[in-house]
């Protein structure tokens, strides 16, 4: 069977295939249902993406989605407890779970564990620190994946934060060494925020 040789399908499989858990099958599969739908898919969701891109930014404070033309919702009322998690993705998990009702710390990323401290500044480390000390947080909860950058990355924030004097703890039994917290089911996650255990600072 010949393959289509149209560059401009050619290009859109390319980066669909470049979507987390999408080949290069489901990305020709998702290509040919939006083209025998072109009206009911192509359309609205070409619309989508362009308001997402145009409309859709990261906060610089606390690393949550947000519109362009508002306010994040870190800055809309005092809190005294963060979740400090990697990615946007592990926040929707938890939110998901129903485990944690409060404000979250998206870090954008964890600290190369080879590296360590000097690779910080792409991550909103220092602005968890400013967050901890204009709101008087009282707790902030470590839960980055338990893979060696998750716990570099724990180490570090722990260490930035040693002289706010707040309340650090991490989750605790659940998680597996190695696991990240986007692919554990709510069972796990509940067990970890339950029993999750103060952080000692050397």
């Amino acid at each position: 069977m010949a393959e289509i040789n149209v560059k401009e399908i050619e290009s859109l499989i390319k980066i669909i295939s470049r979507l987390p858990g999408l080949g290069p099958k489901s990305a020709k599969r998702i290509v040919l249902k939006l083209i025998n739908n072109r009206e009911e898919l192509i359309k609205p969701l070409t619309n989508a993406l362009a308001q997402v891109y145009k409309n859709v930014t990261r906060c610089k404070i606390c690393g949550n989605l947000k519109s362009v033309n508002s306010n994040c919702i870190c800055s809309s009322k005092k809190y005294d407890q963060i979740c400090v998690v990697e990615n946007i993705a592990d926040m929707w998990v938890i939110e998901s779970a129903g485990i944690y009702k409060g404000h979250y710390h998206i870090l954008g990323g964890t600290l190369p564990s080879f590296e360590g401290k000097n690779t910080g500044n792409e991550l909103l480390i220092e602005s968890l620190v400013n967050r901890v000390k204009k709101n008087s947080v009282k707790e902030v909860i470590l839960a980055t994946s338990a893979s060696i950058e998750g716990e570099t990355t724990s180490h570090y924030i722990s260490d930035s934060l040693k002289d706010t004097k707040v309340k650090i703890t991490r989750l605790a039994k659940g998680v597996p060494v190695g696991g990240e917290i986007e692919f554990l089911d709510d069972g796990t996650l509940f067990s970890a925020f339950k029993n999750r255990a103060p952080v000692v600072s050397d």
